[in-house]
């Protein structure tokens, strides 16, 4: 006899430990020997812990007249049921060997929770949901899969209950589905949530295999909905409906740029400069909004004949640049109210208890000369003993509680800088670098369309803030300057492969091993 080993793969916060103990209870209640060991990480997405739980029927035990040695760890090759959180975690099971096709119950949730490789990731480092799916599928003997995540958000509950559910819908382990559901009642907190989100995982679980279409569909639905890309992977899509049919904004002056998107730019680039439009809007104001018409006026000019492909991929990158991240703008998302909405929903904080957000802040000398009036963040900069001043208030991060009066107020008053913004450092620095970036595509344009294209998505190496841009803007300036140099002669295949290198390399080996492969360097 061998006991019944399981592997449960979580996230933190998602109830891994619970579901771990449910199970024990569950066994012992039932006339089972149950060991359960965990090992948490921190290194993966606030703690990727693995649960491992051995199972031995105690009337086996008693017949062979020893007691079993239950394993600490789940080994390679020798576990019967995986219950994995998230999609990635599923297929870190397969990658350590913990699921076969000979034996093995993979039971995983088909979202995604972005790992910090992929937030980080220069360019669009996002795993492809559908290729863990196809991986996950064919390394199991059974694969039970759905989205679990959006079932306990409908239940009000966590993962947890929700692969209760589903474990006891898959038959895997030996016991009815009422003792499943007595197990969570005699936990005594939270025990209707539970109940229907192990309702609703039992249900999905007794339906057919998950299809790789559905899968794709969830992963994609992930993407759009429930990510937040950070700076490094943060694109520009149309969020609205396609402009012919759009409302017309309440404001005048915003309702006659969203007319002149309408009647002035191609049908295939309208949606993306409506969104271009709204976002310049919520980043500082209508005028801003207005002098990113103007910049995209200039392009058109200069290429007339151009492909719609070029004022579109300008459209995208030009608002994302005219957009950047700074102290203001930072301190403006975090002390909206859609947010403290959004933190109180996602902890499912009640109405009678407080909720307290920490921040941890680390502003450098840098962010806080950009901030400030040009002139005077130029003096900041320079070697003296104002800026050894500020440096050693810099040299530790802080902590400030946005939820208090005293860190909201702070941060609001950070945001209300707003006003100013046009005569910081920073507004002035990106106002020139983007008007000689935007310079170079209309005269690349004029001659090779499809080179100023791909000129264009240059702009994706500028992003972020603090060493994250420096590097962006660096290896953005080399590129500029092979566009330079090698004129007409560069073919726009080229330019793509020298972008890619960079954005795969952060420490630029990839992008200086391409341009020696090219004779560019």
């Amino acid at each position: 006899m061998q006991p019944i080993k399981i592997a449960i793969l979580a996230i933190g916060g998602e109830g891994g430990g619970v579901l771990s103990d449910w199970i024990v209870e569950l066994a012992e209640e039932h006339g089972y020997l149950a060991q359960a060991t965990s090992v948490p990480g921190v290194a993966q997405r606030t703690g990727a812990t693995i649960y491992y739980v051995e199972l031995f029927p105690v009337a086996e035990a008693d017949a062979a007249g020893v007691l079993p040695v239950l394993a600490l760890m789940p080994m390679p090759g020798d576990v019967d049921i995986v219950l994995a959180s998230e999609l990635m975690e599923a297929a870190r099971a397969v990658q350590r060997g913990l699921v076969t096709p000979e034996r093995t119950t993979l039971i995983a949730s088909t979202h995604r929770v972005w790992s910090i490789g992929e937030k980080t990731a220069l360019g669009d480092g996002r795993v492809d949901g559908a290729a863990l799916a196809s991986i996950a599928k064919a390394a199991a003997a059974r694969w039970v899969a759905f989205d679990m995540a959006a079932v306990a958000d409908e239940s009000g509950s966590v993962i947890s209950a929700v692969l209760f559910g589903a474990l006891a819908g898959s038959g895997a382990l030996p016991f009815t589905r009422p003792a499943f559901e007595e197990t969570i009642a005699r936990g005594g907190v939270g025990v209707a949530a539970s109940r229907r989100a192990f309702d609703a995982g039992f249900a999905s679980a007794l339906g057919p295999d998950a299809t790789l279409a559905s899968v794709r569909a969830a992963s994609v639905s992930d993407g759009s909905e429930l990510a937040a890309p950070s700076a490094a992977t943060a694109s520009l899509q149309p969020a609205a409906p396609a402009p012919a049919t759009a409302s017309a904004p309440r404001d005048p002056a915003v309702a006659s740029l969203v007319e002149r998107v309408r009647t002035g730019f191609p049908v295939e680039a309208q949606g993306i400069v409506i969104e271009g439009v709204r976002r310049t809007i919520d980043w500082q104001d209508v005028g801003h909004a207005r002098l990113y018409l103007d910049r995209l006026d200039r392009v058109r000019a200069a290429a007339p004949d151009a492909p719609p492909r070029l004022l579109t991929e300008t459209a995208r990158h030009l608002a994302l640049w005219m957009t950047y991240e700074d102290t203001i703008r930072v301190a403006a998302l975090k002390t909206r109210a859609t947010r403290f909405e959004r933190v109180h929903g996602e902890v499912r904080a009640d109405a009678g208890q407080v909720l307290a957000i920490d921040e941890y802040l680390h502003p450098r000398v840098q962010e806080i000369c950009e901030t400030l009036p040009a002139g005077l963040g130029r003096w900041l900069e320079r070697p003296g003993w104002p800026r050894r001043l500020v440096e050693r208030w810099t040299t530790k991060g802080r902590i400030v509680t946005t939820s208090s009066l005293s860190g909201f107020l702070l941060l609001y008053a950070i945001a209300g800088l707003r006003r100013f913004r046009r005569s910081s450092l920073r507004f002035a620095v990106e106002g020139e670098r983007i008007e000689a970036w935007l310079a170079e595509i209309a005269r690349v344009a004029a001659s090779d369309p499809a080179l100023a294209v791909e000129l264009a998505q240059c702009q994706r190496l500028v992003k972020g803030y603090g060493d994250t841009h420096e590097r962006g803007w660096r290896n953005f300036g080399v590129l500029m300057g092979v566009v330079g140099r090698a004129g007409a002669a560069l073919a726009p295949a080229t330019l793509a492969e020298l972008r890619d290198a960079a954005l795969a390399d952060e420490h630029g080996h990839g992008l200086a091993a391409a341009l020696k492969r090219h004779a560019l360097a």
